[in-house]
């Protein structure tokens, strides 16, 4: 059983995000005067479409989903959020309202990063700069393989894209072999029915790629299941 010095804490996070480490130590003091914690049960929302922006957001521990509604009232994932991720970068380099909701699957705690501080870093530190080039860039990575990702129509390769996204290293510095996901999480990040979820996971365990119990799922092939993941073919 893990004891409290495993419990992750906002101080682990900032220690282990890799944007600290090129900061000075005046920089990660006014980091750490002005960034807060805040908890949100399951269900609850991170931030909301529509709001101000304030905060960019770590997850010190949790899971977050990125969403929105399409003009038809249809509702949309964009992506979801692990413990040790940032996100909302983008939404605060525009001077404009947040342009999705962020709804916690889990009770989640969020670190809250003020805009000041933020615009601060970004004007003050070259590392800090070159993270968020390198963070917008995988996020347009992300996105643009969705757009390939909605136009797959077999189930296994779905799902087994959504589970590879979670090991990108900067995007997810985190995620280890074992995934603490349920199958209703992936439903919702895939945008598939949680049947159709769970008979997708059990075929990618029939090959080896991943063992599925009631807990979550270990990833045992990561090159393979990636290896399926960039495929174009029709498995279902």
């Amino acid at each position: 059983m893990s004891g409290p010095e495993n419990v992750p804490t906002l101080d682990s996070l900032l220690t282990t995000s890799t944007w600290t480490h090129g900061l000075s130590a005046d920089q990660i003091e006014v980091v750490r005067k002005t960034i807060t914690e805040r908890s949100v049960r399951a269900g609850g929302y991170v931030c909301r479409r529509g709001d101000a922006v304030e905060h960019w957001f770590g997850i010190i521990e949790g899971f977050v989903k990125l969403c929105s509604n399409s003009r038809g009232g249809r509702p949309v994932t964009f992506t979801c959020v692990a413990s040790g991720s940032w996100f909302g970068e983008g939404s605060l380099l525009k001077d404009e309202p947040r342009r999705f909701d962020a709804i916690a699957l889990r009770d989640t705690r969020s670190a809250c990063l003020p805009r000041a501080t933020f615009l601060w870093l970004l004007e003050s530190s070259m590392a800090f700069n070159r993270f968020l080039v390198n963070q917008l860039n995988e996020r347009l990575g992300q996105f643009i393989a969705m757009l390939e990702f909605e136009r797959t129509l077999a189930p296994d390769i779905r799902v087994a894209r959504c589970l590879s996204v979670l090991f990108n290293p900067l995007l997810y510095p985190r995620t280890g072999p074992r995934l603490g996901i349920s199958q209703e999480e992936i439903a919702s990040l895939c945008g598939l029915s949680r049947q159709t979820v769970n008979q997708a996971l059990h075929a990618l365990e029939r090959q080896g790629w991943l063992r599925v119990d009631f807990r979550g799922i270990t990833v045992t092939d990561l090159r393979g299941l990636q290896t399926l993941a960039s495929s174009n073919d029709n498995h279902a």
